[in-house]
């Protein structure tokens, strides 16, 4: 073949810049860039350029992929414009925005007298580069927050002491709710104050009545905020006991479900419920001549049981086991040191001060005493007294 007839068969060629290539992202966005402004210099500068991707495919051979490309790295750079030909659904309308690209160029554009200063400057450093992934584009750094130097908590407190204050009594209320962590939630209390957060704590800390007071919330079937009906309670509690769980744990989950605004006002409905059908069975009952009718066992008032009344109940049980016999909270545990301080006065006395057999015998009434007993017992066989079936009696019956 003649080079002449080459030449006219194989089409025009296409010529980038590599200076234009810099500022566009490569060789295919400045191929595909340059095109379109050579299109556009053959028509109008003032139209857009309508082009298919077949069509530029088969003037510059850049497939649909490297198209993409090229047409991603130039609006990234804010140097072309695009939009869609109505009526066309292949068809795309171009805008190279010559503008951009001359300021780009300007300011990418280095004299060979720049160039070697700036060689001179870096000798000693190597020049880091950044790859750039067509599929895994580079993502910048997050700016980092700027934080005040010397930051302060502001906020309506008049002075540090006030503040400290304030603090120290959210701490001990934190305590006596039973928080996880005391110390975190006053913090987070404090700085959403200084945010600009209303808190009702600080409200009841000026007024100066106690914590929480002021968040209190009477519900329909509390006779006092947070203290439900008696009644109620022990409907609840004995609903829990029929279904076989232990009295502590039956407590529990019934003070628990009367907690919950919600679960309590469906638990009250029904339990206004039920007293309205057991007073219509009561006059009913009346009126057939009952004088006593039935009620439930939660209906019967009770007395509130409370420390003290069941330190009562077991000094009634043995007297020697009196509420001032130890400063334990825990009535075994006042039980257990009474009876090891009566075991080491007892040890202090004489072998000739021998216990009287009615005291031992009311000790073994508990397996606590019954264990101490029987050590003791072993310790001074001179006492003449042995354990038969569980029960002290004279091993010298004279």
């Amino acid at each position: 073949m003649k080079l002449g007839v080459f030449w006219r068969q194989i089409g025009q060629p296409m010529v980038y810049y590599p200076q234009i290539a810099k500022v566009t992202g490569g060789v295919t966005s400045a191929v595909f860039f340059c095109h379109l402004c050579q299109s556009q210099s053959l028509s109008n500068f003032q139209e857009w350029i309508s082009i298919t991707v077949e069509q530029m495919e088969a003037e510059t051979s850049l497939n649909s992929s490297e198209q993409e490309l090229a047409r991603r790295q130039l609006k990234a750079r804010s140097l072309l414009k695009e939009r869609i030909v109505r009526g066309k659904s292949r068809a795309l309308e171009f805008w190279p925005d010559l503008e951009a690209l001359e300021k780009r160029l300007e300011d990418n554009f280095i004299t060979p007298e720049e160039s070697r200063a700036s060689l001179i400057q870096v000798r000693d450093k190597t020049p880091r580069t950044i790859k750039e992934d067509k599929y895994f584009p580079v993502r910048r750094q997050a700016i980092a927050v700027q934080v005040t130097p010397n930051y302060q908590f502001s906020g309506p407190w008049e002075s540090p002491a006030q503040l400290e204050e304030f603090q120290r009594t959210l701490l001990e209320y934190a305590k006596i709710q039973g928080y996880p962590n005391p110390s975190g939630w006053v913090f987070k209390v404090i700085d959403g104050m200084t945010k600009g957060l209303l808190s009702p704590f600080w409200d009841e800390f000026v007024a100066g009545i106690a914590l929480g007071e002021s968040q209190k919330v009477k519900r329909d079937w509390e006779i006092e905020p947070g203290v439900p009906y008696p009644a109620f309670e022990e409907e609840r509690i004995q609903y829990y006991v029929s279904k076989g769980e232990p009295l502590e744990a039956a407590v529990s989950k019934a003070r628990h479900d009367l907690r919950n605004p919600v679960m309590g006002k469906d638990l009250w409905s029904g339990f206004l419920r039920k007293c309205d059908r057991i007073a219509d069975e009561a006059l009913a009952a009346n009126k057939m001549g009952v004088q006593t009718p039935y009620l439930p066992s939660s209906f019967t008032e009770r007395q509130e049981i409370t420390k003290e009344t069941v330190m009562q109940k077991l000094a009634a049980v043995n007297p020697q086991f009196s509420k001032e016999a130890s400063g334990s909270d825990s009535p075994n545990e006042r039980i257990l040191a009474a009876e090891e301080k009566a075991a080491d006065e007892k040890d202090n006395k004489s072998a000739s001060d021998v216990p009287p057999l009615a005291t031992l015998q009311e000790m073994c009434q508990t397996a606590i005493g019954r264990s101490l007993v029987t050590k003791q017992i072993a310790e001074h066989p001179e006492w003449g007294y042995k354990i038969v079936d569980g029960n002290v009696v004279d091993s010298i019956p004279f």
